[in-house]
């Protein structure tokens, strides 16, 4: 075999190559027809030609989307929340005996592996763990958790709306629910479970 046979042969495969990778953007851009109301799949899309309304669709719903944001209490912290490890700290030899739970307690023996640190054993949890005081004890949407169980509760947060956010004690009714919903609306509270027990009241 020639060397410009074998040339020609690594360029077609090249070609055909960068044909399937040309190719693997078309179904990314069904699923987002899709979801503006376009068309099925994208074997369709390719036969037709493009809806100019699909694009102008999705902003529509972006800006209605934003707008929606904005009418909710902005969260003062700006700082990204980074925590240094998510997993629980276990109990040494807890999946070894029925007897010891996963709940982590301090191994104290004068030969324990774990509490000597030795390589490959059970990490133990040290202060180094710990979060940055700055955004320690926040969730996930930049608020503070304040557990709430009646309206008079609610008030307390209405200077604080933008560092803390109300979360409905499990043990309030539907009916004081609503109200609660309903008055954090207007003092513009964020509430974390405010659909928790009306939605499956709606269900029944």
């Amino acid at each position: 075999m020639t060397r410009s046979a074998r040339s020609g042969g690594k360029g077609e495969g090249r070609r055909s190559r960068l044909r399937v990778r040309s190719r693997s953007h078309l179904p990314i851009r069904a699923h987002i027809t899709r979801v503006c109301g376009g068309y099925k799949d994208h074997d369709a899309l390719r036969s037709q030609p493009r809806r100019r309304s699909s694009s102008s669709s999705l902003r529509v719903r972006v800006r209605v989307v934003l707008s929606r944001r904005s009418e909710m209490a902005v969260p003062l912290l700006t700082t990204k929340i980074v925590k240094k490890r998510t997993k629980h700290f276990k109990r040494a030899h807890s999946d070894r005996y029925i007897g010891l739970k996963q709940s982590w307690r301090r191994p104290k023996g004068i030969d324990s592996r774990v509490r000597r640190k030795f390589k490959g054993c059970t990490l133990m949890p040290n202060i180094g763990y710990g979060s940055d005081k700055k955004t320690r004890h926040y969730l996930p949407n930049k608020f503070k958790k304040f557990v709430v169980h009646n309206i008079s509760e609610l008030e307390l947060l209405m200077m604080h709306n933008r560092t803390y956010c109300a979360e409905i004690a499990h043990n309030v009714s539907t009916k004081k629910r609503k109200d609660i919903v309903e008055r954090a609306a207007q003092l513009d509270i964020v509430v974390t479970n405010k659909l928790a027990r009306l939605r499956s009241q709606e269900d029944e």
